[in-house]
């Protein structure tokens, strides 16, 4: 599976899914990044403000990774691939 995001919202939305799918709390997501809970909300509500070490660091601690790949065409902000 995966998932496009092309915007702070729709990352943040991401990572939150991510989150809860692990049952993390935001603190316990933190905990493992080495960041503070507030950092983590913010993210998730989409702050555009978060440096690429940081979200870089969230994505490892949610065993995830970016990938980048040349724009699709469609509309839609978030798809997935199964």
């Amino acid at each position: 599976m995966s998932d496009l995001a092309r915007d702070p919202r729709q990352l943040g939305n991401l990572i939150r899914r991510a989150r809860k799918s692990r049952a993390l709390s935001q603190g316990a997501l933190g905990a493992k990044a080495g960041l503070r809970q507030e950092t983590i909300s913010l993210m998730e509500s989409g702050n555009s403000a978060a440096k690429l070490e940081t979200i870089l660091a969230v994505l490892a601690a949610l065993d995830l990774e970016l990938r980048v790949a040349p724009r699709s065409k469609g509309g839609l902000g978030v798809e997935s691939d199964v």
